[in-house]
């Protein structure tokens, strides 16, 4: 098959690396400071253009306008408008946008092992949820069936986990087996940090032994040793 070459025009604005690398052309699409947080907080479902800044603490209106606006031209988003009664415009991934979670998983494997990465830090409800999908230890996930519902103050989650997969979607569920309510600072230091639930403000409601077990499938990965210079 003849390759053909694509003109710069084809995607003006594009600063152009000249390099056929895929991963090249992935930074001139969504390498700009803020895009690929846009994305993570896209990867449950539409959100209005306040919810979205509201968890990218520092980012400006001005900004986060034009980042919605470049994410738009290549592709990766839409702006689109929910069904009555609500009937207000939100922002959502593409099918092809979606397709990028495995990179942000990726990225957030890998970065969790640096010295620099500090877990304290606080975390949107979205960007948790998909912690969760990243550093879920599949295998042991593998004898355990279960759904689990999460209530933060201004988001909800159902998770559902079957042979070693977990799904996550945003809404609310009444039959979980069980109920973390809570904060996500809280719920990061009682699933990473294995602090007690009653050291935090974090509810638990259901199945003890579920929760327990659900708890223990979730662990950062190892720091690097060494000079990582």
């Amino acid at each position: 098959m003849k390759l053909q070459k694509v003109t710069k025009n084809a995607t003006a604005g594009l600063r152009w690396y000249d390099d056929a690398c895929g991963a090249a052309l992935a930074l001139e699409l969504v390498g700009e400071r803020w895009a690929l947080l846009v994305m993570r907080e896209l990867m449950f479902g539409p959100r209005r253009f306040g919810q979205i800044r509201a968890h990218l603490p520092g980012v400006s209106a001005n900004v986060l306008t034009q980042r919605l606006e470049g994410l738009e031209a290549h592709g990766v988003l839409r702006r689109t408008t929910l069904a009555p009664p609500a009937s207000v415009p939100v922002y959502e991934l593409t099918p092809w946008g979606y397709e990028a979670e495995p990179i942000l998983q990726t990225m957030g494997r890998w970065a969790a092992r640096s010295p620099a990465h500090d877990p304290s830090l606080p975390l949107s409800p979205a960007s948790t949820m998909l912690s969760l999908r990243t550093m879920l230890d599949m295998k042991r996930a593998a004898t355990l069936c279960a759904r689990i519902a999460f209530r933060f103050p201004d988001d909800a989650f159902v998770a559902d986990l079957s042979d070693g997969e977990l799904s996550i979607r945003r809404g609310e569920t009444a039959d979980a087996d069980v109920t973390f309510s809570g904060g996500t600072t809280a719920l990061v230091r009682v699933f990473y940090g294995k602090r007690a639930i009653a050291e935090e403000e974090l509810t638990v409601a259901g199945d003890p032994e579920i929760a327990g077990r659900f708890i223990g499938l979730f662990a950062l990965p190892p720091k690097v040793e060494g000079d990582t210079r």
